[in-house]
């Protein structure tokens, strides 16, 4: 399936025009092929980027048990009912065996599983510390083409590193229970600098309007900023408080596009993307260099396997050889 059936530029070309035609078996394997970080997902990706840009992605992360897949299932509803075209991405833990996503669609948010104009995906975090694998952001243009107005987030929640789903989302929530803690935590875990909006959830539980009020107070000790980050009370399970949550989400999207803010991160985004793209790829090509690597480069990879030379004096002078570079990172 990762072969050249699956991803030859014929091939590659007629999943795109299918997926931007509205098929969403063609968008299912084009995901694949991002997740498996197939042979040509940059020509996939380059052939569908002109066509993003217009979806809102909302990142939707937190503690585990916060009740993110309950808040999301909730917004995909309200999103529904006005009539918006829904992505859903749910990163879930990696299993151990198989690489894939231990929680699978048909789990989470099931009301919404056959809905045509929802499309969700589970992906596994395959090692990513950071609760969001690197496909996600490839995935995430993927549902922008192929037409979704809001595209949700949910990260699998592993606490003081989820700070990359800044790098992904326009909006983000940061989903929080009374039991989670005082509210220092939350600063000490860094969520506080990341969060667009705060929503305490299951507040029908203790120490939930005292953990509002202590965000609120952390919230007045920073720095005026343009947007006042709001902290709402919700009852997920029991739909309480989550229209709310999407009225700010809808507010934040006008703050963006009024400021000029999304301009500014979309900016920020692409140098970040640029660099991990080419990060990627020159790893891979590396990879593939070093497998066969001949003349002075492979006797150079010898004496490293060997222990003669340290890897550090041996990457500094292939980087020091243009000759030696190029013939590494020029193999595909």
């Amino acid at each position: 399936m990762r072969g050249s059936t699956l991803v030859g530029e014929d091939r590659t070309d007629a999943l795109v025009e299918r997926m931007l035609a509205g098929d969403r078996t063609a968008l299912a394997r084009l995901m694949t092929v991002v997740e498996n970080r197939a042979p040509g997902v940059a020509d996939v990706m380059a052939k569908v980027y002109p066509r993003t840009g217009r979806a809102h992605v909302v990142g939707i992360t937190g503690p585990p048990g916060a009740g993110k897949s309950t808040l999301t299932d909730r917004l995909i509803a309200h999103a529904r009912a006005a009539g918006q075209k829904v992505g859903v991405i749910a990163v879930d833990p990696s299993s151990p065996f198989s690489g894939g996503a231990v929680l699978g669609d048909r789990i989470r948010m099931q009301a919404h599983f056959l809905d045509p104009g929802v499309f969700i995906r589970s992906l596994s975090t395959r090692g990513c510390h950071g609760g969001v694998p690197r496909a996600t952001r490839d995935v995430i243009r993927l549902l922008d083409a192929y037409g979704a107005d809001v595209i949700l987030v949910e990260t699998v929640g592993v606490g003081q590193t989820e700070l990359d789903v800044m790098r992904l989302a326009d909006t983000i929530v940061v989903v929080l229970v009374p039991e989670a803690g005082d509210a220092v935590q939350v600063m000490k875990a860094g969520l506080l600098e990341i969060a667009d909006v705060f929503v305490v959830n299951k507040a029908d539980r203790d120490g939930a309007v005292r953990m509002e009020s202590e965000l609120r107070q952390m919230l007045h000790l920073k720095p005026e900023a343009p947007w006042s980050i709001p902290v709402l009370l919700t009852q997920a399970s029991a739909g309480v408080g989550t229209e709310a949550v999407r009225e700010v989400l809808l507010a934040h999207r006008r703050y963006l596009a009024g400021a000029g803010e999304r301009a500014a991160r979309d900016a920020a985004r692409r140098e970040v993307e640029l660099v991990d793209i080419l990060d990627e790829e020159l790893r891979r090509r590396v990879e593939a260099g070093l497998a066969d690597a001949v003349d002075g480069v492979g006797t150079l990879v010898e004496q490293v396997r060997a222990g003669a030379v340290d890897p550090y004096s041996a990457a500094l002078r292939i980087l020091a050889d243009g000759t030696a570079l190029a013939t590494l990172t020029g193999r595909r």
